[in-house]
């Protein structure tokens, strides 16, 4: 063993057991890196981000389908899922503080466990990274043709594409300013709805509407089969607090700065999806469900009948700009992260390492912009075929997380803080493991079929030598960076 792979073994040892703070520089040198991305992000940018992802608005979408599904127990719903997706953020956040890297479960699993393993982990959410946006694109160019009937999708779409194309090579600090943007367009709009939501059913604008208890909890109504389809809805919902952990090395408040992050987003906006559902379902008026032309957009009919056809039309717009552009541009960042931390380690082509003045991932993100620019001329009007498909790449990546938390500190470690590295992982794996066991059947497969293909992949490298370990020795074109994980490559 050599004297740097003893320092950065002493290294990682000191930021496992917190005998000192290591700055963000010794922590990414820890494990066999130099820094190369910009530093640039507080805690409160990579929570205004992971905020941005999960999208404080999203109830409005899918208010209908949510609200068919639970007889009118929306709130609970989100409610159930915040229970559940808890394990999985403490999951999160104890790998983030100790391997500080912009792979996200890639690097938690490659170190916790075992690079190949690592490899699946970050093959299988790249199925999740590589579609959330191309998903994006088709829901709001759908939404756009819905505002200017006869207008081709795939221009809308395009149009998408290339606006979070521009903004993301620009660098991290045009993607915050956006962040806080539309963060702040959105939360003006909570608010605009909470205002309008009491003033209707305090003057009883909307015949039947009530503020009660109900939608948290009906005796009358919860069942076991509800929780458990509830639990497939609400888990889903939640996707995209992860992503703030593929922007690790660009953050400045030390170790523990993504794990909080994930935590406080995964709060803030389960508070807020809990809060306009709640007062949506009242403006429901008690209503047994939605018909199906309805349901799709029950919130923005709630909100016409409310306040009117403007005010309508002025939620819609937002809705559509956040998702289009906002969501879809802090998936895209997450994705080139992916993809560029996958490629410096070499298991992916060495061109998506390659960074530009603004030091972001510019082929990276090119290539993510160039796939989503073609994979929506084939998806346009299959957004169920695309929600399944992303679904399963996350929650299989979860899956291997949770493993992941119990063998790095359990048993590489010997943690005897069984409550957050035994039960927590555990307790998530069987949340996550029931969910994905009930996805369906075109999920699955097409997971699977993904899945296959990553190991043909691997087994191409292995056949042609070509080096996929964390041992710090792979070449990543004309310099050679160490890559992370001495310990996991002997």
């Amino acid at each position: 063993m050599t004297a740097r792979s003893h320092e950065s073994e002493d290294r990682q040892a000191a930021s496992f057991d917190g005998s000192h703070e290591l700055s963000p520089q010794q922590q990414l040198e820890a494990y066999g890196y130099t820094q190369e991305l910009k530093r640039s992000l507080s805690t409160v940018d990579l929570l205004i981000y992971g905020l941005i992802f999960m999208v404080p608005i999203a109830p409005w979408a899918i208010f209908g389908v949510v609200y068919n599904a639970s007889n009118g127990m929306v709130p609970l719903v989100y409610l159930i899922g915040l229970i559940a997706m808890i394990f999985t953020a403490v999951a999160y956040q104890q790998m983030a503080k100790t391997i500080p890297l912009a792979g996200s479960v890639f690097s938690y699993v490659g170190q916790g466990i075992h690079p190949t393993v690592g490899f699946f982990a970050g093959w299988a959410i790249l199925l999740d990274y590589l579609l959330v946006p191309t998903l994006l694109y088709v829901f709001a160019a759908e939404s756009m043709v819905g505002l200017f009937p006869g207008s081709p999708r795939w221009v809308w779409a395009l149009v998408f594409v290339a606006i979070n194309m521009v903004i993301n090579l620009l660098g991290v600090g045009s993607m915050k300013l956006v962040n806080r943007v539309f963060l702040a367009i959105e939360l003006v709009f909570v608010v605009t709805f909470v205002v309008i939501a009491v003033r209707a059913l305090s003057g009883d604008v909307i015949p039947g509407a009530a503020l009660t208890t109900d939608p948290i909890w009906d005796p009358s109504k919860v069942s076991g089969p509800l929780i458990a389809a509830a639990l497939s809805i609400a888990v889903l919902s939640f996707l995209g607090f992860d992503g703030i952990a593929t922007l690790s090395e660009e953050a400045t408040g030390g170790r523990r700065a993504t794990g909080r992050a994930m935590v406080w987003a995964l709060f803030i906006v389960a508070f807020l999806f809990i809060i306009q559902t709640w007062l949506a379902s009242a403006l429901a008026g008690g209503r047994d469900s939605f018909d199906a032309e309805a349901e799709g957009n029950a919130f923005f009919t709630i909100v016409q009948a409310a306040a009117g056809t403007g005010w309508m039309n002025a939620f819609f717009v937002v809705n559509v700009l956040a998702v289009g552009i906002a969501n879809a541009m802090a998936a895209q960042a997450a994705t080139s992260r992916l993809l560029y931390s996958m490629s410096r380690d070499g298991q992916l082509p060495r061109f998506l390492h390659t960074l530009n003045d603004r030091r972001v991932p510019r082929n990276a993100i090119i290539l993510v912009s160039a796939l989503s620019a073609v994979l929506v001329l084939f998806f346009v009007g299959q957004i169920d075929v695309l929600s399944s498909l992303v679904n399963f790449g996350a929650l299989f990546g979860f899956l291997l997380l949770h493993v992941s938390v119990v063998v790095y500190f359990v048993v590489k470690h010997g943690s005897r803080n069984y409550g957050v590295h035994l039960f927590v992982p555990i307790i998530g794996f069987l949340i996550i493991g029931y969910v994905l066991w009930n996805a369906n059947v075109e999920a699955k497969v097409g997971g699977v079929v993904w899945l296959v293909i990553g190991a043909a992949v691997l087994g191409y490298y292995h056949v042609t030598g070509r080096k996929t370990d964390l041992s710090g020795e792979s070449d990543v074109g004309a310099d050679k960076i160490p890559a992370a994980g001495q310990k996991g490559g002997q």
